[in-house]
């Protein structure tokens, strides 16, 4: 493992980390019934929200299989909908297909703005040295702010163990926000070391741990990302039906590998000669000395401490 990998993660968990994230998606949401057409076609409460809030959500089809995981972060004027990278055509066609006579536009943002991602114990000071704004603090709480000059809209995350933030800007404003940040102490930082840190803190990116065969409550996000309370949307006929159920099937948990080797997406787990789980992603932590995996598990051994088999060697399930 690269020493500067290891200092990365350090830097994710104890100080500063600073990475591009201008890959994701982001698109904006116009018009007077933004948050009603977004409330009927996502797993959380839209409609509450107020400018400086947000809140996590699926969108679903009508099968209740997930169509996406997103971010809806509440701004004066419109919704931003913020997701894993290559989502925005796959997304705005999905949601046009429902867009009739609302009020409504969408845009994708994604090629025109730009956006970093901090995250660290450190992260907040190396930000109070340029903004004297209040940091947000509940999830996904924003601020409009100012950074060398710049217009920030600052979105309070929790994608990895530390304390984050995305940092929302247009493109042209990211160079000069970058070098802000690192001179104030923040450490630019390797996509490796996210991945082990997102990973430790059971973050799933869409395409890679969710897909559109996945159910909601497989994700193990419902506190986060699902309303029970909220009343009809696309898709909410099969979350209820899974919550009468009391259960699914399969849970998303974090594993940690005994052996050195770093699993691939896809590889089966066993317990004695039977398949009960799959890897979907995985990374090696320098901060815990050896390999993590997010994986789909079976609920009978998904409970942290269960021990699973593999190709890989042994793993044990983490407190989630």
């Amino acid at each position: 493992m690269s020493p500067t990998i290891e200092n990365d993660e350090q830097a994710l968990a104890e100080g500063a980390g600073l990475l591009d994230f201008s890959d994701r998606t982001r698109i904006e949401v116009l018009g007077d019934d933004r948050a009603s057409f977004l409330h009927n076609l996502s797993t959380n409460d839209v409609k509450k929200l107020q400018p400086g809030q947000g809140c996590e959500a699926f969108f679903l089809d009508a099968r209740g299989h997930v169509k996406g995981h997103v971010f809806f972060i509440c701004r004066p004027g419109s919704i931003v909908i913020e997701t894993t990278g290559g989502q925005g055509g796959p997304l705005i066609a999905h949601l046009d297909r429902y867009l009739i006579r609302e009020k409504v536009e969408l845009a994708d943002r994604t090629d025109s703005w730009g956006e970093l991602f901090l995250a660290g114990a450190n992260s907040q000071d190396v930000l109070g040295q340029l903004t004297q704004a209040t940091m947000p603090d509940a999830p996904l709480a924003n601020v409009e702010i100012e950074i060398a000059g710049q217009a920030v809209t600052l979105i309070r995350v929790a994608m990895t163990t530390a304390k984050g933030y995305i940092l929302l800007c247009t493109r042209l404003a990211q160079p000069a926000i970058a070098e802000a940040l690192i001179s104030a102490g923040a450490r630019l930082c390797d996509r490796m070391a996210f991945e082990a840190a997102r990973v430790e803190s059971r973050f799933p990116l869409y395409g890679l741990d969710i897909t559109d065969k996945t159910l909601p409550q497989e994700v193990a996000r419902d506190e986060l990302a699902i309303s029970f309370r909220k009343g009809c949307y696309l898709g909410q006929e099969t979350v209820a039906r899974i919550d009468a159920l009391g259960h699914v099937n399969k849970k998303l948990v974090v594993l940690r590998f005994a052996a050195a080797e770093v699993p691939p997406p896809g590889t089966d787990l066993k317990a004695g000669e039977q398949v009960v789980g799959q890897v979907t992603s995985a990374a090696f932590s320098p901060r815990l000395g050896g390999p993590l995996a997010l994986a789909y598990v079976r609920r009978e051994h998904d409970a942290a401490g269960s021990k699973v088999t593999s190709d890989f060697g042994e793993a044990v399930v983490l407190e989630g």
